[in-house]
């Protein structure tokens, strides 16, 4: 997504832990911000403070962790790891969002990327609490805040992008992360007002909550 948006002239602010060869390949065409835990209070209020004043258009939050489960009976479920997804898949947006939504001004975008596993409706194989509970609570946040921004003509999606072929699906998706990269950024650019607070696939089908 950043090499599409820098690749068309938008200026690009690249938030990460670390940074990576294929953020570093943007050269100068994007800022790379490293070294933001987004479940750090500190880094966030840090990076509150190093963008205060800069006017943003789009804002996507990213950050998102899998961790499988061992089936709910018994001892050995995890609860650490269910409350360490809940910390980075919904809590960290959240924290994020409040801290940067006063650099977007009317006209200005918000896109969640989620998962469909955070669809209750669309949950026909159970397992996968923690990264199921996180995403359906990302995907409330994002319906408050279309809400509660729409009087600033501020306009939020929640987008899933597929099944991508990335270090998370440890390669086994069927999408490329090209692929996925275009058409989320299409969603984007579609996204107005009176789109606000859906639940898309990438591909332009909404998906049910």
């Amino acid at each position: 997504m950043c090499q599409l948006f820098a690749g068309r002239g938008d200026r690009v602010l690249a938030v990460c832990r670390k940074a990576s060869p294929e953020l570093d390949g943007l050269g100068g065409a994007a800022e790379i911000i490293p070294d933001v835990d987004v479940t750090s209070e500190e880094a966030v209020m840090g990076l509150g403070r190093r963008l205060a004043g800069r006017r943003l258009e789009v804002l996507v939050l990213n950050a998102g962790i899998l961790r499988s489960d061992a089936g709910i009976s018994g001892r050995e479920f995890d609860l650490a790891a269910v409350e360490e997804q809940m910390a980075v898949n919904a809590i960290a947006p959240l924290r994020i969002a409040r801290e940067l939504v006063g650099n977007l001004a009317a006209g200005g975008k918000i896109a969640l990327i989620t998962s469909r596993m955070g669809s209750i409706a669309d949950n026909s194989s159970g397992g996968y609490y923690g990264y199921r509970m996180s995403k359906a609570a990302l995907n409330a946040m994002g319906m408050s805040l279309a809400r509660d921004l729409a009087d600033q003509a501020i306009a939020v999606t929640t987008l899933h992008p597929g099944f991508v072929r990335t270090d998370m699906t440890d390669n086994g998706g069927n999408v490329a992360p090209k692929d996925a990269a275009r058409m989320l950024v299409e969603r984007i650019d579609e996204l107005t007002v009176a789109t606000t607070g859906g639940f898309w696939h990438a591909n332009g089908e909404r998906l049910p909550w």
